[in-house]
């Protein structure tokens, strides 16, 4: 499993209310959602009227794939016309590959010899 995050800041010059600030925040997270198949929420700077602070989380089995999707969101941002993006910060996180920690001492020879006699069993009745 690879893991891709983005956090970056967002500076809405325009926003004369939090409201203001909401609506692009919304729209952005909404676009970026829909279009990219991503997590995002915002995660810092609630209150403050001409800042956010956004995190997007992608996941998938593809380290390369996931880092073609942050780029394409990191373009995207840049492009944006209501906001300037500020300090950006991106992580690709690659998890375990084969068995999964749940797995870990589990006795497979056991668990197959006992799904055989349960078999068995209802196979005899």
């Amino acid at each position: 499993m690879v893991v891709g995050v983005l956090q970056f800041e967002l500076h809405i010059p325009g926003a004369e209310s939090l409201k203001d600030k909401r609506r692009v925040v919304k729209s952005l997270r909404d676009r970026l959602h829909r279009e990219h198949l991503v997590s995002v929420a915002e995660v810092g700077a609630l209150d403050t009227l001409n800042l956010a602070i956004m995190g997007i989380a992608v996941a998938g089995s593809d380290g390369a794939r996931i880092g073609r999707v942050l780029d394409s969101i990191d373009a995207k941002l840049r492009g944006m016309t209501d906001a300037e993006l500020g300090s950006t910060r991106r992580e690709i996180i690659h998890g375990q590959t084969g068995e999964s920690p749940a797995d870990e001492g589990l006795d497979e020879d056991a668990i197959a010899q006992e799904m055989l006699a349960r078999v068995s069993g209802e196979a005899a009745s």
